[in-house]
């Protein structure tokens, strides 16, 4: 029931605890299988640009924080808080690409898969999430490692210009020159950023003329030895070619045997002006010395974003049960990976794995300047438990927090996009440089200074 006097001028959907619907409302706003143990006392859903001011100004005047939601994509379902209000911005998915500027601008909503189309028709690219469904809001405002990013930095860093709406209710334009401190933290500040973002404005890049993709699967004994070899070719690559390393089940179509072993597959995807190119960007991987051992291989061939969404569709389908967590390392891959291979034997479910992509974020540094995202290490690592249904929660949660206790040694810090927050109370000052947590911290206590905008999600 809407009462006029206290949600004022918003438009959209409000839904306090307690109501019919609630709780279907409520575990909507997270994708992942496994829902918070948390519950806002009010969820917003926008339904406009406008109604994100008018709901910052109903918080206010409730004396409720405010967690704000995209797509729900969070692994660790971090815009869900109790005593506090969820705002969603699920509804505002518009976006409008001028091709002859060579800019889009956005709402949070959009999704990767949703914008990669509506460019790949104007002969544009952007590097976008390597998960379709997630949505554009979450992912750059925690700096983005998606497709390409190897070449074009990431994504934040191809933003331009952000609208967003601040703990007074006010909308800002934040760009270099204009309210330029938040628009630093916009980029890269992730799920601790204080205000309300409503629009993205993107710097857009030449579509690649072709795509094309090369894999090798080999048994998970030999991670090592893959590592080292992985490690060498990827000094030869270009920055157009994205190489990445994962620890899984074999796929079906890798092998008849029966159980499906545990495998370390190699997979490099190459982004060139046609397909001559890039076929000749994967050349290197052609002269692995020990193929005939592979349990799969697939030569070099041409594929779109579409198929590569419809891969990653197939890693993450909904309604499963996901926890991860992510780290940065100076380490070697195969000192690193051998750690995760061991964990990997032990996991409780088939459908876990590691991700360890090789410079995902770019190796140049001028990439990276200038914003509060920051690459904490040369080498990547993302454990992520997949399971079932409730009864595998604590024995796949305990799993990936073994596996990364087996690999913190090795740690320099983590992303904070895709850590578990959840697991410890230093993850979010270890996701970033200590001169840009101080900075952080320090335009948080202006921009918010009654705390209105939560702060990271702390166990």
């Amino acid at each position: 029931m809407r009462d006029q006097r206290q949600t004022g001028a918003v438009e959209g959907t409000i839904v306090r605890r307690g109501d019919d619907g609630y709780e279907a409302l409520r575990t909507a706003m997270v994708w992942n299988g496994r829902k918070p143990d948390r519950f806002p006392e009010l969820i917003v859903r926008a339904a406009s640009e406008r109604d994100v001011s008018a709901a910052v100004r109903l918080a206010r005047s409730l004396g409720l924080r405010i967690a704000v939601r995209s797509a729900g994509h969070s692994w660790c379902g971090s815009p869900v808080r109790s005593d506090s209000m969820l705002l969603d911005l699920s509804a505002l998915r518009r976006h409008a690409i001028d091709p002859g500027a060579a800019t889009a601008h956005v709402q949070p909503a959009v999704t990767g898969r949703a914008l990669a189309q509506a460019l790949a028709e104007a002969g544009l690219a952007f590097p976008v999430a390597h998960c379709g469904t997630v949505a554009v809001g979450g992912y750059l405002l925690g700096g983005g490692l998606g497709w390409n990013s190897g070449a074009l930095g990431p994504a934040c860093r191809s933003v331009e210009e952000i609208e967003a709406v601040t703990a007074d209710g006010e909308t800002v334009r934040c760009n270099e020159r204009e309210n330029a401190d938040l628009f630093w933290a916009a980029r890269g500040a992730g799920p601790g950023f204080f205000a309300a973002v409503t629009g993205f404005r993107l710097r857009l890049h030449p579509a690649p003329g072709a795509i094309a993709t090369t894999t090798y699967a080999f048994p998970l004994a030999d991670v090592e030895a893959v590592c080292q070899w992985a490690t060498e070719i990827s000094h030869e690559l270009e920055p157009t070619v994205e190489l990445a390393l994962t620890l899984a089940t074999a796929a079906p179509f890798m092998t008849d045997a029966t159980p499906r072993p545990k495998v370390v597959t190699v997979a490099a995807t190459a982004f060139a002006a046609d397909l001559e190119h890039a076929a000749d960007a994967l050349r290197p991987l052609g002269h692995c010395p020990f193929a005939d051992g592979a349990v799969h291989h697939r030569e070099p061939r041409e594929t779109s974003f579409a198929d590569l969404y419809e891969t990653a569709d197939g890693l993450w389908p909904p309604r499963l049960r996901y926890a991860a967590d992510t780290l940065w390392s100076d380490a070697e891959p195969a000192a690193l990976l051998s750690r995760l291979g061991d964990a990997m034997r032990e996991a409780p479910s088939d459908r876990s794995l590691v991700l360890a992509p090789f410079a995902p974020a770019s190796h140049d540094g001028d990439l990276l300047r200038d914003m509060a995202f920051s690459v904490l290490g040369e080498t990547y690592a993302v454990p992520c438990a997949v399971w079932d249904d409730t009864s595998g929660d604590e024995a796949n949660i305990r799993w990936l927090r073994d596996a990364m206790a087996s690999v913190e040694p090795l740690g320099t810090g983590h992303y904070i996009a895709e850590a578990d927050l959840t697991a410890d109370p230093a993850r979010p000052e270890r996701s970033f440089r200590a001169n840009d947590w101080e900075r952080l911290q320090s335009l948080r206590a202006r921009h918010d200074p009654d705390g209105l905008f939560h702060g990271y999600l702390a166990p």
